[in-house]
């Protein structure tokens, strides 16, 4: 038998994105990644807010460049269009009947009240599946007292109690990276996308995705919610009762991450350590007494790797089969082998940057060739080709919709 030929998963699959700041962008750039053809609806003159947003760069000609807008927008096609004018919502109104996919993630109501909502749109193209994001949700069946309230990631990493459990007991509490609730929202509703597009195969039918911040974020904090419902505990930020140890330990040249979960791996570790003392120690017969003797644990842990390095450490924990690993920096990543063994980092390709190097999809089939990103658009780029190509509009019925100020 020949050798199949490798294809990118969504190919031929067409999406229609109103989208912007980060938890919409970065759902349709996985879906690009992917292979999905993604149009980025953007507002004439001005387009995506992070089109203006840092880090910013200098191009060898010594224009500004926002890196902010090349984060989530690779491989995409960019179309102006003014959705509050009523060429610009027909415009929008026939590229729908055109696509797989119609995605938004503006305020709650808002394309409602343009009349391009689902109930809407779906009337023309069943097959339709139109994915909404936002920080409460905007199914009706499932509307609560928040619906309407603009929530930005902060706000859901807080209310899910993310943020109660995130940084030290003395201490107020903190959020974790940025934009945590943005990307996981927006893997969540990508995922939620391929299960209606599945689904679609089988019923023909198309249906509204409806992917709330808040409630990612609390699937997100699933251990919390256990742990509350299976004991009445509350979580205590900065500590931990149930296991142990669980943390950062510091090395001669910076620190070590491990979690033992188990009494069997703790013993690994005693033994790691030369200390079998530690396995019979009332203090570290358990999960629970390892944890409420954190302070001990660690002396000894800390007292134990004084004399190595953390690629010392590491190496002699995994070979006592103890998961551990290095607590590295973002600049570490760029030469780590395991990395570049993944081709974690990609090089996306920039109209004045030249290329720059972004973090890929983690999403890897061994049917489907290697991701190869497209330049993040220019804003309008795409406007001939979609409305020409895809449209069938003429040369100057376009030029009289940029004369209009619709495009």
């Amino acid at each position: 038998m020949g050798e199949v030929e490798k294809r990118l998963p969504l190919e031929g699959i067409r999406i229609l994105s109103v989208e912007q700041f980060i938890t919409g962008p970065y759902c349709t750039q996985l879906l690009a990644d992917a292979g999905a053809e993604v149009i980025k609806v953007e507002r004439p003159g001005a387009g995506d807010p992070r089109r203006t947003m840092g880090p910013y760069l200098e191009s060898p000609q010594g224009e500004r460049v926002s890196g902010g807008f090349i984060e989530y927008n690779r491989s995409k096609k960019s179309l102006t269009l003014n959705m509050a004018t009523e060429a610009g919502k027909e415009i929008f109104r026939k590229l729908a009947m055109e696509v797989d996919v119609v995605l938004e993630n503006l305020r709650p109501g808002s394309m409602k009240k343009l009349g391009l909502d689902y109930e809407a749109l779906s009337v023309d193209n069943p097959r339709l599946i139109y994915a909404a994001i936002s920080g409460f949700g905007q199914m009706e069946e499932y509307a609560g007292p928040y619906q309407a309230w603009p929530a930005l990631d902060i706000v859901a990493e807080a209310m899910s109690g993310v943020m109660h459990i995130v940084g030290f007991a003395d201490r107020p509490p903190t959020y974790t990276i940025y934009g945590l609730a943005d990307i996981y929202s927006g893997l969540v509703n990508a995922y939620s996308i391929m299960l209606a597009l599945f689904q679609r195969e089988m019923t023909g039918r198309g249906q509204m995705v409806d992917t709330s911040m808040y409630d990612s974020m609390v699937s997100l904090n699933e251990r919390s919610v256990a742990l509350h419902s299976l004991t009445g505990e509350i979580p205590v930020r900065g500590t931990e009762r149930v296991l142990g140890p669980r943390g950062a330990y510091r090395a001669q040249d910076g620190y070590v991450a491990l979690n033992i979960p188990t009494d069997q791996m703790w013993a690994r570790l005693a033994g790691a350590m030369e200390r079998e003392d530690l396995i019979e120690d009332p203090r570290c017969l358990t999960g629970p007494d390892r944890a409420e003797n954190d302070d001990f644990v660690r002396v000894v842990l800390e007292g134990w790797m004084a004399t190595m390095t953390q690629d010392e450490a590491v190496a002699h924990l995994q070979a006592a089969g103890v998961p551990a690993g290095p607590v590295q920096t973002a600049e570490d990543l760029f030469s780590c082998p395991q990395v570049a063994a993944r081709r974690m980092l990609v090089d996306v390709p920039h109209a004045k940057m030249g290329s720059v190097k972004m973090a890929r999809s983690p999403a890897r089939l061994s049917g489907s060739p290697e991701v190869s990103p497209g330049a993040p658009p220019e804003l309008g780029e795409h406007n001939r080709e979609i409305l020409g190509d895809l449209l069938g509009l003429s040369p100057g019925e376009i030029a009289e919709l940029r004369d209009a100020g619709v495009i």
